[in-house]
């Protein structure tokens, strides 16, 4: 039987020895093919009815690597939870190559629980099945959202058994990613001195991700600038829709812009921006309200690196990083501003549309004493924004139910609707087609489907202690659609119980 063609073209092999081991995956004594993403699939040029059989289950749980193959354990280090560890790597994890999608992108293809590897560290280099069909639900939901993201293109049982608190089935994980450039791959040659190994990787980094700036003088300046833009409209959506990474080591940071690396991560379900539910996470150092600060310490991590392509002489380059650094805050505000407008029914959120700087106040304040609402009263964060769509078709009901007293919501909602009135007044329509117009429009921005903790860990539980996995395709399903009215998905919109999300805690499956 022939193997399936993947259009393999492995750049970072072949151009940045010394930033790699070559190695491969372990053998598992019964691959069987749990989950492929076939529309995934065909975007990447695959043969999906191929990879749907015994074959693709023995390429995706790597007893079996297609022509072209060249498996990498990549080397990086990382500050985790602030501290610095100067090696970490790909210690269960392997980049089996990048191919060319039908659009000509460059994806890497990479393992994840496909055994040791040099940077191992003592870990058994493997995964459980539960944390690998999350990546799949989180991958899945994020990309949904609009939310760029690495994705899931398989999940194939080892027929292994995993040891962690219990014995756990196992799993590979395949995923796709536009790279695997992190912060932390330039920490590891930064921390050693070798400039000229961040140089190359830099100019690597520039020719697959900001090629335009290829040859240009002061490219990695550019380069720098790229990364905060990119990293600052990340941290806008996730903080829009209640997203929570869990683990914002630069390890974890993918120059891309890509979120990467669904370990302990959540999405609020009453809003808190103390919410912290990685069981590792003990002070709250990446707390949902923390998450752009940390980016921002993140993206310094970066420009350290960079010092010394950026100028001869140290203190300019310190100033020109500097100068760059402060654009990330006013980028993400802005960013996060017009996301926020979208989900108020606002115009303003138009690129077209000239908003002033004291418009730009007036809706940061209300936008901002809008979740201040929803943080006092502790309201559902994807329920109230959701049915504010409703409030904005004259149903209050709806919204007001989600509060204790539903009194404090009423002031707002007249300075809400004052708002709103002014834009219809500039000739935007008004009466019942405005009302119509705008509640569709918040609909569209405001998800009704997010993967509730609840929804989550009995569809792993499922899937792990029963090898059902009925509950995991039906909730997968349902996430894809995650703006869909439907009243056949209500089951997945229902908030968790409050005793539940009080003691939630969030794992990262190593």
């Amino acid at each position: 039987m022939t193997v399936p063609v993947f259009r393999f073209d492995n750049s970072y092999a072949r151009e940045l020895p010394g930033f790699y081991v070559a190695w491969q995956p372990d053998r598992v004594p019964a691959p069987r093919l749990l989950y492929l993403n076939r529309s995934l699939a065909e975007e990447l040029g695959l043969d999906a009815v191929a990879l749907a059989g015994p074959q693709g289950a023995s390429i995706f749980a790597g007893n079996l690597l297609p022509e072209g193959a060249e498996p990498i354990a990549q080397v990086y280090a990382g500050h985790q939870f602030g501290g610095f560890v100067a090696q970490l790597g790909d210690g269960r994890a392997l980049v089996l190559g990048e191919v060319l999608d039908r659009q000509g992108r460059r994806r890497d293809l990479a393992f994840k629980g496909s055994g040791r590897t040099p940077f191992s560290r003592g870990g058994d280099g493997k995964a459980a099945l539960g944390p690998m069909l999350r990546e799949v639900l989180m991958g899945e939901a994020m990309h949904a959202l609009g939310v760029p993201t690495t994705r899931a293109l398989a999940v194939a049982a080892t027929g292994e058994q995993v040891l962690r608190e219990q014995a756990l089935p196992g799993a590979v994980l395949t995923r796709v990613a536009a790279s695997h450039i992190r912060v932390g791959t330039f920490e590891f040659f930064a921390a050693r001195g070798e400039h000229e190994r961040v140089r190359q990787l830099a100019e690597y980094t520039i020719a697959r991700h900001d090629p335009q700036l290829r040859g240009e003088p002061g490219r990695f300046l550019a380069l720098l600038d790229a990364v905060v833009q990119r990293q600052a409209a990340l941290l806008a959506q996730w903080m829009n829709l209640g997203f929570i990474h869990g683990v914002m080591n630069t390890d974890n940071v993918a120059l891309s812009g890509e979120t990467i690396d669904y370990g302990p991560c959540a999405f609020l379900e009453a809003y808190d921006p103390q919410a912290v539910f990685s069981s590792i996470d003990h002070g709250g150092r990446y707390a949902f309200g923390r998450q752009p600060q940390i980016m921002r310490w993140n993206l310094t991590r970066f420009a350290e690196c960079l010092l010394p392509l950026l100028a001869e002489e140290p203190q300019h380059a310190v100033e020109l990083a500097r100068e760059v650094l402060g654009r990330f805050e006013p980028r993400y505000r802005a960013r996060l501003l017009q996301a926020q407008r979208a989900r108020l029914g606002l115009r303003g959120a138009d690129a077209d549309v000239d908003v002033d700087a004291d418009v730009d106040a007036q809706d940061g304040a209300l936008a901002d004493d809008w979740l201040a609402l929803l943080h006092r009263q502790q309201v559902d964060f994807t329920l109230g924004w959701r049915r504010l769509a409703d409030a904005a078709q004259g149903h209050e009901a709806p919204l007001l139910a989600l509060f204790t007293d539903a009194q404090e919501p009423l002031a707002w909602l007249a300075r809400w609707r004052a708002r709103c009135a002014r834009e219809d007044a500039l000739g935007w329509g008004a009466g019942v087609a405005a009302e119509q117009a705008r509640a569709d429009a918040m609909r569209r921005v405001s998800p009704r489907i997010i993967p509730r903790h609840h929804r989550v860990e009995a569809a792993l539980d499922a899937a792990s202690e029963q090898g059902e996995l009925e509950p995991f395709t039906r909730l997968l399903e349902a996430l894809r659609r995650p703006f869909d009215d439907d009243p056949g998905l209500d089951w997945f919109a229902e908030p968790a119980p409050r005793e539940l999300t009080a003691c939630y805690r969030t794992f990262c499956g190593t």
